[in-house]
């Protein structure tokens, strides 16, 4: 599916134009970081919201064991659901 389809278009569009302005060296690696980072978040939320939500809200504090367990049973969730989509 295109980015397009997905709802993180405006992300895709913002990164590929940092990278149009930016030389390619450390600078754009730091200039650039925020937008990666948010256009990753996105495309992992689109394609595995249940799960992505999951991590965001079990992961976000330390808390109790029990909360440390969830929160690294969502991640490996996650993993799966990203592997189960990943094309060969």
């Amino acid at each position: 599916m295109p980015l397009e389809a997905r709802g993180c278009e405006r992300l895709h569009r913002a990164l590929r134009e940092c990278h149009r302005r930016v030389p390619a060296d450390l600078a754009r690696a730091s200039a650039c970081r925020h937008l990666n980072s948010a256009l990753a978040q996105c495309l992992v939320s689109e394609v595995c919201p249940d799960e992505s939500e999951a991590v965001r809200s079990l992961c976000a504090s330390g808390g109790t064991a029990l909360k440390r367990s969830q929160c690294r049973q969502a991640q490996l969730d996650l993993s799966v659901c990203l592997a189960s989509r990943q094309r060969d």
